[in-house]
């Protein structure tokens, strides 16, 4: 009897997961990790946000986590390859809470630092692409796409040092074709065929057995994640602060209500008074 009530639990959880699963879009940190480890799912976002449209994608990292003993650890979102050893960091940020160009700024040094082995020559430092992908228009001028641009002295005497930092919103839809991808992004609607090799990604992991058994696997890895810290943490005001956490990577109210073991209300509360409500 007791088996027979954990299995029903069990089940019960995994359907919960698969219904989770597809609702994600590509704005979730975890769910652009997941698709974007196809390297042809990877090459089509690229070709389109870098115009590049003979890029060919030899490598991708996800969730990559570079280390250094006395200093903050980076967790790349996304980092590929392309056949030149052109290097693409892809980033998502659903947080408005923080210094946007001073952490890019911490990336493209952490990659620099990962990237140019002991004996090699500056020159040899590989040409990094930045992207910085936000929800909203973090920088307020009505654009969706905003390349950083260095000067030497003055407009027009261009700096070059091989790193390259773009921020792409999905609030703006100027009629390009990165704000036509950020709309994409924006539903993950896997009957949307639009997108190619990105299309077929997430139709995969949303619709196939084999797609879907991926995402659960990711998504009760996060769950245990949280749960583990909700319940070793304990008190209220650290529970609101997990709430607040996992609201910024893009998990709804009800998943969060479950994980931390506190009512649906509660928690939608905290996250208006911390203005993140999730869709």
């Amino acid at each position: 009897m007791e088996n027979t009530q954990k299995n029903n639990g069990r089940l019960r959880a995994r359907d919960r997961l698969m219904e989770k699963v597809k609702e994600f879009t590509l704005l979730s940190d975890v769910f652009l990790s997941v698709a974007l480890r196809d390297e042809a799912a990877c090459q089509h976002v690229l070709r389109l946000l870098t115009g590049k449209k003979e890029l060919k994608v030899k490598a991708v990292r996800s969730q990559y986590r570079i280390s250094k003993i006395i200093s903050h650890d980076a967790i790349l979102d996304i980092l590929a390859e392309d056949e030149k050893k052109r290097l693409y960091n892809l980033e998502i940020q659903r947080r408005d809470t923080v210094d946007h160009s001073r952490r890019t700024r911490f990336y493209g040094a952490m990659i620099d630092s990962e990237s140019l082995e002991k004996g090699k020559e500056y020159k040899e430092l590989a040409e990094v692409y930045i992207f910085y992908i936000s929800e909203t228009d973090i920088w307020e001028a009505g654009r969706t796409v905003y390349p950083v641009k260095k000067y030497l002295g003055v407009e027009g005497a261009v700096y070059d040092d091989g790193q390259h930092v773009i921020y792409v919103n999905a609030e703006v839809d100027d009629g390009s074709e990165t704000a036509a991808l950020m709309r994409y992004f924006k539903t993950a609607d896997p009957e949307d065929k639009s997108h190619g090799a990105l299309s077929d990604r997430v139709r995969f992991l949303k619709c196939e057995e084999g797609g879907r058994e991926i995402m659960c696997e990711v998504t009760e890895k996060i769950y245990a994640e949280g749960r583990e810290e909700g319940m070793a943490l304990g008190r209220t005001e650290e529970a609101r602060k997990t709430a607040l956490n996992m609201a910024g990577k893009g998990y709804g109210v009800d998943v969060i209500a479950e994980l931390i073991e506190m009512s649906a209300e509660t928690v939608r509360q905290w996250l208006e008074n911390g203005n993140r409500v999730p869709g």
